[in-house]
């Protein structure tokens, strides 16, 4: 299990204690800092079965310099997917937090006490 924090959120620090409560084995990715890449961010993607505007921040400063709320710009359809991506991947702070990776392949946007449950109710045994 891997989870993509920014340790300066409160989201992010209330999911590492619940892991570590758990007695979880897990991987911390300071993600600001270690920059998930493009084909990174397809992955959890996948993984999360969303599209990269469901795990944007849209209230950061840079969503609004962006202009990430412009849908003739920034299109949120297959057409403005990749776009999206690298937006994400240039701009880290705009992906939301904290991310979990669970065992089973699957993800988790861990913001509340249930979607960590639920990363973890995925771990192998």
């Amino acid at each position: 299990m891997e989870i993509w924090i920014n340790p300066a959120c409160s989201k992010c620090r209330s999911a590492l204690t619940l892991l570590d409560a758990e007695g979880a084995d897990y991987t911390v990715r300071r993600y600001l800092e270690d920059v998930p890449t493009a084909d990174e961010i397809r992955g959890v993607l996948d993984r999360l079965s969303l599209e990269p505007w469901d795990i944007t921040r849209t209230q950061e400063a840079e969503a609004k310099e962006l202009d990430l709320k412009d849908r003739t710009r920034w299109p949120r359809d297959a057409s403005g997917r990749e776009a999206w991506i690298e937006a994400l991947a240039a701009h880290p702070r705009l992906i939301q937090r904290p991310l979990i990776t669970a065992d089973d392949g699957t993800a988790v946007v861990g913001r509340t006490e249930e979607a960590v449950q639920d990363a973890l109710s995925r771990r192998a045994r």
